[in-house]
Formats: C-alpha cells, sequence, structure tokens
C-alpha cells in the first residue's frame, strides 16, 4: 500500500500541497492542472521555483490574490453554489469525491465558528477562485494516489503552531484562524518560534479530509520519491515549504486505534410504508455511490405507532445524493444529517480460489493481528451448509 507522508516545514497551505505532490510526480500536471482550471474558470500554471537554499514547485492560481493566506480577497460564495459546480463539473468521480470532502471539512468547521447549519455557510476567503482550484487540484491528486487496491494512507509530522492576527471578511482575527483550529483538533503542533499563518484552513482541511495520522507509522519504508511544494510568504530563516515524502511499505502497519475518516450520518423514521417495499427503498438507497451502509431498527413514534429507523451512512461528499435517494425511495417528508470523526481498521480486498470458484476476501489489520472473512456472496451457490463453511475456511486460510 502506498504512503504519504508530509512534512510540514514552513507549513501547510492548498497550492503548497499541490505543488508538493506534483513536484514529486511532475507526470501528473498537466492533467490536474486542466481540471483546476475547468473548475475555477482562471488560469493555473505549475512554475519551478528556488529560495536560497531549496529548489521545488509552486502552484500558481492566475488573476487571483498571490498570497499564502488569501486574506485581503472578500469575494463571497456560498458552499451551495460551490457544491453545485463541483457536481456538474467534468470531474473524474474520485478526484469530484475528494474535493467535495475537502469542502466538506470547511463548512463543517465554518458552521461552528458562526454558529450556523453547514448549508448556511458563504465561503470569503475559501470562496476566491485561487483556493477553489487549489481544492479541485488537491482533490484530484489526491485520488491520483491510489494505488492498484484503490487506497493510499496519509501522515503528517507536527504542524508548526504559527500566530499573531490576521484580517479577514469577518473582521481582524487571531491565528491559527478559529475554522483551522476546528481542523486540527487531534493533530501535533510545534511551536517553532515564527509567528503568521502557518496552516491555513483549506491545509487544514485537506489534513482533515485525508485523515492524516498525527506520526508516521511503523515498518519498514521504501522511499519512491519526494516533492518540495513553496508557498508565498517568505520566512525568516526558513524555507517555506511543504515537503511530501512518497514511500511504500513493505507491508501493512497495525493501526491499534483506526484510521480517522469523516462519516456522514442520515437518520429518519418510517411508519407508513410496508415493509415489503421498505426493503426494496432500502436496497436501492445501498446502491447509491458513496453510501457505505443503510440499517434499520424497530422505534416507536407518535401514538405509540411502532415504525422503523433508519441510519444511512455515507461518504460525506456523496451526502446530496444520498438524502435524495432517501427521499425518493421511501415515505419519510424529513430526515436528519450530520457529518461525525470515524474510525476505521486498515483492510484490503483480495481473491482467492476455493471449492472451484474465486472467492473475494476481506483481511483487517486489528491490533492483535490480521483477520480474515471471505464474503458471503461468494459462497452463496454452494449447496450445504458443510460445504460452505469448508469453502470459507479454505478461502481465508489461503489469504494468511
Amino acid at each position: 500500500m502506498r504512503h504519504l507522508h508530509l512534512d510540514a516545514i514552513g507549513g501547510i497551505a492548498g497550492d503548497m500541497f499541490v505543488a508538493a505532490l506534483l513536484d514529486a510526480d511532475p507526470a501528473q500536471a498537466a492533467a490536474c492542472v486542466g481540471a483546476a482550471e475547468a473548475v475555477a474558470g482562471v488560469p493555473c500554471r505549475l512554475l519551478r521555483h528556488r529560495d536560497s537554499v531549496l529548489a521545488g514547485a509552486r502552484f500558481q492560481v492566475e488573476d487571483a490574490p498571490h498570497h499564502h493566506h488569501h486574506a485581503h480577497d472578500h469575494q463571497h460564495t456560498a458552499w451551495s453554489d460551490i457544491r453545485g459546480r463541483l457536481h456538474a463539473a467534468a470531474l473524474p468521480e474520485a478526484a469530484r469525491r475528494h474535493a467535495l470532502g475537502i469542502f466538506t471539512a470547511l463548512a463543517g468547521a465554518e458552521a461552528r465558528v458562526h454558529g450556523i447549519a453547514p448549508d448556511e455557510v458563504t465561503f470569503h476567503e475559501v470562496g476566491a477562485a485561487d483556493s477553489i482550484a487549489d481544492i479541485v487540484a488537491a482533490g484530484w491528486l489526491i485520488a491520483a494516489q491510489a494505488d492498484a487496491d484503490g487506497a493510499a494512507t496519509w501522515s503528517v509530522g507536527p504542524l508548526p503552531l504559527g500566530g499573531g492576527r490576521v484580517r479577514t471578511a469577518h473582521g481582524v482575527m487571531p491565528l491559527p484562524a478559529p475554522a483551522t483550529a476546528l481542523l486540527l483538533e487531534g493533530f501535533l503542533t510545534v511551536d517553532d518560534g515564527v509567528s503568521g499563518e502557518r496552516v491555513t484552513p483549506t491545509g487544514a482541511a485537506i489534513l482533515r479530509h485525508l485523515g492524516a495520522s498525527a506520526a508516521a507509522p511503523a515498518g519498514a519504508r521504501k522511499m519512491l520519491r519526494s516533492g518540495i511544494g513553496f508557498g508565498t510568504r517568505t520566512l525568516p530563516g526558513l524555507s517555506n515549504v511543504l515537503r511530501v515524502l512518497v514511500s511504500e511499505r513493505a507491508a501493512p502497519a497495525l493501526a491499534p486505534v483506526g484510521v480517522r475518516r469523516q462519516l456522514a450520518v442520515i437518520e429518519f423514521e418510517v411508519d407508513d410504508q410496508s415493509p415489503e417495499d421498505l426493503a426494496i427503498g432500502l436496497d436501492r438507497i445501498r446502491q447509491v455511490e458513496g453510501v457505505f451502509d443503510v440499517l434499520q431498527m424497530p422505534a416507536f413514534g407518535k401514538k405509540g405507532r411502532v415504525s422503523a429507523h433508519v441510519q444511512v451512512l455515507a461518504d460525506p461528499a456523496a451526502l446530496d445524493p444520498a438524502v435524495a435517494a432517501c427521499f425518493a425511495q421511501t415515505s419519510t417528508i424529513g430526515l436528519r444529517t450530520r457529518v461525525t470523526e470515524a474510525r476505521a481498521l486498515p483492510r484490503e480486498t483480495a481473491s482467492a480460489a476455493a471449492a472451484g470458484r474465486t472467492v473475494r476476501v476481506k483481511r483487517v489489520q486489528r491490533p492483535g493481528g490480521a483477520t480474515a472473512k471471505a464474503e458471503s456472496d461468494d459462497l452463496a451457490a454452494i449447496d450445504t451448509y458443510a460445504a460452505r463453511k469448508r469453502a470459507r475456511t479454505e478461502a481465508e486460510q489461503s489469504n494468511e
């Protein structure tokens, strides 16, 4: 499994993240820059850059303010408008999902800061064309890091805290900005004595979306390549760069506390739809891309009526289509949504031969060691319980 470690020497911002990954893998530049330009509507360029010590890359958005934290651009853009643009954009689905996930993390943090619902959030600095380009490019590159198994892991070293004040559309704010501070909950920080905005809201949202672990996982690594992305600020006595280290692990490392990720939860009750038809509807909700699972449990509603409590778990980027499916496939006329933090153990799916057929086997890295479980659907055609049990054991043991 591919692993990427972010070494935030100068800090992290969206443009630094993009520049570092493209410096590590320049072959991705043309397609990535093209995707960012198409959505942001402004020209973008990847430039070679060097300071007095290091050489690397800089991601530049034309006709946009070229400064580290975009503090003086007060363009107002509603989160719903940006979400609509991303849904309509001609992007690879994985890139769209990651870009939506980054914006969803930002919207959730801004909503908490201002005490409003996420759908009421209007972005100011982050609504500018350069920030939209940064996030689309970041989403494109995150999708591109997935290996043949469709996965990659991320970690980040201690993040420079910075400090001071910055003038924004909301007035003078402390640094780190309030939304940034919320997004960095759980990450390690360090005060290296250099003030200013060292981690931007966009940079923090990328880390939150990635679920990057706060320290590099244990285990041997094979270094593949590295890249350096420059920010636009000049830091006294320090290169203002984000470095990416791309490596490959010989074997999956255990993650006892699980990998952080954002999870959207949709909940509602149904008391006027037949069980047979509700079962059909829930099965169709499960088929929506980005929906992980749909749960149903009994509940008691008004006047003691028995109802079905439904819980849908989904990728935050798929929240809108999942909500639409809930309204289309059930009789509910109202539901609740929230985005929460979830923990998941590393897992992978492999194929094994058993009972003359191919069986998918899910392997999970648990704190006490790896476990394997054969996919029941692949065993369903076997005639008897005993034969299915033998095939399941054969498939699971062949993957050890």
